[in-house]
């Protein structure tokens, strides 16, 4: 059965037992903290290897950002209309009934967190440990490797920040947010500023053409896609947010609005100072942008950031992940237990603990 949204006598209009601490800019650092990772450092050689033509390779981009900022608008609406813990769980359950809601939450439980934390987690880690000069790969215990000890030691961290409530990741995620757009925004005006054009024999950056099929314009969509993946999240906390139907729908224009905006001038900065024919082949693009501006420096520098950006995901992804699983149990499609709420701190510990443990 699915649960009333019908206020309750002295309780949240719509129903929330969880305490709504989120305000504005909260919600939008849950949203950009949760997307941006490594993603846009990495992604655009990918991108360049299949799409090696710059105006199409940059309309690529524009073409995911309208993706994403449609996706928005109608995210909007429905977190508007059921600002409830749970996001899509709770969307797809008022408009299908509890089976589709069911097959999303035992997906999201035993596939989808479990291999996104997972790979959060060793990206954070290995980050942490090139910036600090160690091998990631270095084994530590038998066969278990520096960066899985350490990655396993960023979950347990962040779900024990986020057991003792929302208001203390928010914190942490206010902070990593902060420091990963402050990053990559300061890249970008380097770049501009300081970097050299890059000479390619075609002449100017847009000259640099070439033929590209349907095929790889598509594979390339899948890898941008896959940057911009995250923005999404926010809805899961929807039931702790303040103002809901004010502040959801602002946070979620304004975080993806930040996130299309910086993706592109990355972009952008990459294409002016090295050849896509370069692009192709550098892994780390934003490392070797990064020495360009400011020396060899500069790849420790993209290396720190790297390892900030993706431990802000990954404590986005905790705040959010548990949400699902407190909700689908509130309607007893898992066991109740989950829906336990402590009355000291108002967090789904339960489900915080589950999430943790399943990592």
């Amino acid at each position: 059965m699915s649960a009333p949204l019908t206020p309750q006598p002295g309780a949240d209009r719509w129903g929330e037992r969880l305490t709504r601490r989120l305000g504005l800019w909260s919600a939008v650092a849950v949203l950009v903290g949760s997307t941006i990772g490594s993603g846009i450092f990495r992604t655009p050689a990918s991108v360049a290897q299949r799409v090696d033509d710059v105006p199409l390779f940059l309309l690529a981009w524009v073409l995911g950002a309208a993706v994403v900022l449609c996706g928005a608008l109608t995210y909007s609406e429905l977190a508007a209309a059921f600002p409830r813990s749970g996001g899509v769980y709770v969307f797809l359950r008022e408009s299908f009934g509890p089976l589709p809601a069911f097959l999303f939450t035992w997906a999201e439980l035993w596939i989808i967190r479990p291999g996104a934390f997972g790979a959060i987690g060793i990206t954070a880690s290995a980050y942490t440990l090139r910036t600090l000069g160690y091998d990631p790969a270095t084994e530590v215990l038998g066969s278990i490797r520096a960066e899985q000890l350490l990655g396993a030691g960023y979950i347990a961290l962040v779900g024990g920040v986020n057991y003792m409530g929302i208001h203390r990741g928010a914190i942490l995620q206010n902070l990593s947010t902060a420091f990963k757009v402050g990053a990559l925004a300061l890249l970008v005006v380097l770049g501009f500023a300081l970097g050299t054009p890059a000479v390619t024999p075609e002449g100017g950056m847009l000259a640099q053409r070439a033929v590209v099929g349907v095929s790889p314009f598509l594979l390339a969509m899948v890898a941008i896609l896959w940057a911009y993946d995250g923005w999404a999240d926010l809805a899961f906390v929807g039931g702790e947010v303040k103002d809901p139907q004010r502040n959801l729908p602002r946070a979620l224009l304004i975080g993806t609005g930040t996130i299309v905006v910086l993706y592109l001038a990355a972009n952008l900065v990459y294409l002016y100072l090295i050849p896509i024919q370069t692009l192709k082949h550098a892994e780390l693009v934003a490392a070797d942008v990064a020495r360009l501006v400011i020396g060899p420096a500069g790849v420790v520098v993209v290396s720190a950031a790297i390892a900030v950006s993706t431990f802000g995901t990954l404590n986005g992804s905790m705040m959010t992940a548990p949400r699902i699983f407190f909700a689908a149990a509130e309607d007893g499609l898992i066991p109740r237990a989950i829906a336990r709420v402590d009355p000291r701190t108002h967090a789904p510990t339960a489900a915080v603990l589950l999430m943790t443990v399943m990592e």
